[in-house]
């Protein structure tokens, strides 16, 4: 099948986020589908902006589109999302000349671009698919605190209004949907549930060498036989690391305290890092984000692996975070504070769940984890790294969505 594939914010390992895009596409050009990936220059979570124009990588066809760089979710990035989907408009007769798509696929986070794909779709003849990453208006009404009737809101509303009208597909990462996406008008018998997951050849082989700061602060944290606790991703207000910083400042006082070693990048970072200097929190390090192909390398000079969230109700719809996965797959025994729909650290008995947005409790849950003996936490890591193998593989993924448009 020819597939166009839309996610604004669609990366690669060399560049950065989102990664899910790149590795479904990767294999289904090994399945000897052509796919098209378009995307926009510029996106937050990316590591590196590539340029503008078309690529390809790992037979995957790219195309970035010019959109202007912004900061933080207000209007700056209101103007790079529709820069993004005007461009992808104007481009639709050359799309539909040279892509000549049997699949069109919206994917964008935001659900406004089903409009730009809807058209391309009914213009070619192919088949609509909505893949869903996060439920858009309720994500920023329920996290960020939008108000419901705000222009922005209503605008994501009709989009998925439409979508869940007019898509022949909808794919969910979000395993508990069902009653949400009917109550909008979806005929369910559409819906099907695709989660995130790991690809195998990048757990294979011998991951290349940490970078060298990332080293250091795992080598001074585990002076004196502290167990070290750490963290690989982006550091925004729903990873909830306030919460993990109060945690660090209960267990600071004791006898035997913890280190935590914090890698990422995100909106919140400063602000993190001025908090950990300003409170004097001497067993947390922060750093800069490392490659995507060094993540398997720090999770395994770890102990714990922690991921956190906020307590708010949009997650009784699921979750489906890509670290997870990671840590996981890394055989790293995890400390998950959540309230979801789903909890695959539950699921597969590969560490502790706690209450979110309760600093003791992620404390407690820690000191649990970090005197259990170490074969143990081996065996809950064991677990971890076979439920992945078992159901979050990406040529096992790729294939049901294939399964699931065709």
């Amino acid at each position: 099948m020819n597939i166009l594939y839309i996610n604004h914010y669609a990366g690669t390992p060399a560049l950065g986020m989102e990664y899910r895009p790149y590795y479904l596409a990767r294999e289904w050009v090994r399945a000897g589908h052509r796919v098209q990936m378009l995307a926009a220059d510029y996106s937050h979570v990316r590591a590196r902006q590539p340029r503008a124009g078309d690529d390809i990588i790992d037979g995957i066809a790219y195309r970035w589109y010019a959109t202007p760089p912004y900061q933080g979710n207000g209007l700056g990035r209101v103007k790079n999302i529709a820069a993004f989907l005007r461009a992808v408009w104007a481009d639709t007769p050359r799309l539909l000349r040279s892509v000549k798509p049997d699949v069109v696929i919206a994917s964008s986070t935001y659900p406004m671009d089903i409009w730009v794909a809807r058209r391309i779709a009914r213009r070619a003849g192919a088949r609509l698919v909505f893949e869903v990453h996060d439920l858009w208006p309720l994500s920023p009404i329920e996290l960020s605190g939008m108000s419901p009737w705000h222009p922005f809101a209503l605008l994501c509303q009709a989009a998925e209004d439409a979508a869940y009208r007019d898509a022949d597909v909808v794919v969910s990462m979000l395993p508990k949907v069902q009653g949400h996406m009917a109550g909008r008008g979806l005929d369910l018998k559409k819906l099907h549930i695709v989660p995130n997951g790991i690809a195998l050849d990048e757990w294979t082989d011998p991951p290349p060498a940490l970078r060298e700061d990332v080293a250091a602060a795992l080598s001074r944290a585990r002076e004196g036989g502290h167990t070290v606790v750490g963290y690989a991703g982006s550091m925004g207000l729903p990873n909830a690391l306030d919460v993990l910083l109060d945690a660090a400042a209960i267990l600071q006082s004791e006898a035997a305290p913890l280190r935590f070693v914090l890698v990422g990048d995100g909106h919140e970072r400063a602000r993190l890092a001025a908090r950990v200097a300003s409170q004097g929190l001497a067993s947390v390090q922060m750093l800069p984000p490392i490659p995507k192909a060094q993540v398997p390398a720090f999770l395994a000079a770890i102990d714990i692996a922690t991921i956190g969230w906020q307590r708010v109700p949009i997650y009784r719809f699921g979750i489906a975070p890509n670290k997870l996965m990671d840590y996981m797959m890394a055989r790293a025994p995890v400390l998950h504070a959540v309230e979801a729909g789903n909890d695959p650290v539950a699921e597969s008995g590969c560490g502790i769940t706690v209450a979110p947005e309760d600093p003791a409790a992620s404390a407690a849950g820690l000191r649990r984890l970090a005197a259990l003996p170490a074969a143990e936490r081996r065996a809950m890591g064991e677990r971890g790294r076979a439920f992945v193998l078992a159901q979050h593989t990406y040529p096992v993924l790729a294939q049901r969505f294939i399964q699931a448009v065709s």
